[in-house]
């Protein structure tokens, strides 16, 4: 496929070269990256600028809820048509929801709940969502495992954009699927790791600096106790980027019935397919989620029928189509753009 896109803010190769190379390294030094891919740091940096301003890019800081105790919950909503919107947007602004989608021509919301307490676990799903007049059905399923392949998102759009010398440049090459469990025991946290671990939310390339000002640290204990969660797996780095800007227009969640002696192996072989996001085993009536990002229709049936659908031990799939990403990990939608301001 040619390199170049469209969408929100149209996509030279130079520009899925940075993507690329920001999505293996999301904190490298512009210098860094720019040394690797043969370009001069102003031009990085003013492309990477435009890509931000345009809503295509965020680097987000990625919590590990086993750092709060906290249990990861998917939840599937049914809305009275002409409400889903607005209560996914209300979803999507509170700290303990995660990953929004709007679904099902806008009748269907999905997203990930990870209260820090029971008390506000429960708040949210046995009183207030219940209780809405627009919610015509609630699901909730515990989230047990997450596979995940290579190193990202969108593998059908940065397959080949660098070379493997570049790859390996930027931190490596791991095409391996890997399996995560709900459980981590990362030890306790300090004073201002979570002051830390909000900013790094919010901004995941912030500087030291930067990191010092929100938590009230010198920037060299703030140096420090960014390297010290890193390496316990507190916290790791994402790049996110608006779908419809790499030229990937169909958007679906899949909910899979899977026999449970091939759950595992059916949740490693769908992070292994190129337009997997990520694959989820959760409880409930569907035991395997998975997030896929298509280029049009005609690409969705194949997997869904040709690749999804004939993988052994999978007795039924349900296709939603997303009508709209509301939020990431740490950056709001607006219509195909990302809000990262």
């Amino acid at each position: 496929m040619s390199l170049e896109t469209s969408g929100p803010c149209a996509l030279a190769p130079d520009d899925l070269r940075i993507l690329r190379a920001l999505q293996l390294a999301p904190r490298a030094p512009f210098a860094t990256i720019a040394a690797v891919l043969g370009l001069s740091e102003a031009s990085l940096s003013r492309r990477h600028g435009r890509m931000r301003r345009a809503g295509v890019l965020h680097v987000a800081g990625v919590v590990d809820p086993g750092a709060f105790g906290q249990t990861q919950w998917l939840v599937r909503l049914r809305c009275r048509p002409g409400s889903a919107a607005a209560i996914a947007e209300s979803l999507a602004l509170r700290g303990d929801v995660g990953w929004v989608a709007l679904s099902a021509a806008g009748t269907e919301v999905t997203c990930v709940v990870r209260s820090r307490s029971t008390e506000a676990r429960e708040d949210l799903l046995e009183k207030r969502l219940p209780r809405t007049a627009a919610v015509l059905d609630l699901e909730v399923a515990v989230l047990m495992r997450k596979f995940a392949g290579g190193r990202g998102e969108y593998r059908t759009v940065f397959d080949g954009v660098l070379t493997p010398e570049q790859e390996v440049a930027l931190g490596g090459v791991d095409e391996a699927v890997v399996e995560k469990s709900a459980v981590s025991d990362v030890g306790p946290l300090q004073d201002g790791d979570e002051a830390l671990l909000d900013a790094l939310v919010r901004d995941g390339r912030a500087s030291h600096v930067d990191l010092a000002s929100a938590t009230g640290l010198t920037p060299g204990r703030a140096a420090r106790r960014l390297a010290d969660l890193v390496g316990r797996r507190v916290v790791h780095f994402h790049l996110e980027l608006a779908p419809a800007a790499l030229g990937l227009d169909v958007g679906a969640n899949l909910w899979l019935h899977v026999h449970p002696s091939q759950v595992r192996a059916v949740g490693r072989a769908l992070a292994a397919l190129p337009q997997v996001g990520f694959a989820l085993a959760v409880s409930g009536r569907t035991n395997l989620h998975a997030l896929v990002h298509c280029h049009d229709v005609d690409e969705l049936f194949e997997l869904t029928s040709d690749r999804v659908g004939s993988l052994p031990g999978v007795d039924g799939v349900e296709v939603s189509p997303v009508l709209r990403h509301v939020k990431q990990s740490g950056a709001l939608s607006i219509g195909r753009r990302l809000k990262t301001a």
